[in-house]
């Protein structure tokens, strides 16, 4: 079963910066725990870790 998650930008509110977020899919039968993943950040120029968010 693919659950939907949204993964959101950790440093850019560290900077005053805009977040950015992405969609993705995960089967929550066997992740259980959340999702990080280094994905790019329009806002900052460069690519930063994503954690997913409820």
């Amino acid at each position: 079963m693919q659950d939907q998650i949204i993964l959101e930008c950790t440093e850019a509110r560290k900077e005053g910066k805009p977040v950015s977020r992405y969609l993705s899919t995960r089967n929550k039968k066997t992740v259980t725990e959340r999702i990080e993943k280094k994905k790019y950040n329009p806002h900052l120029k460069r690519h930063t870790l994503h954690k997913e968010i409820k």
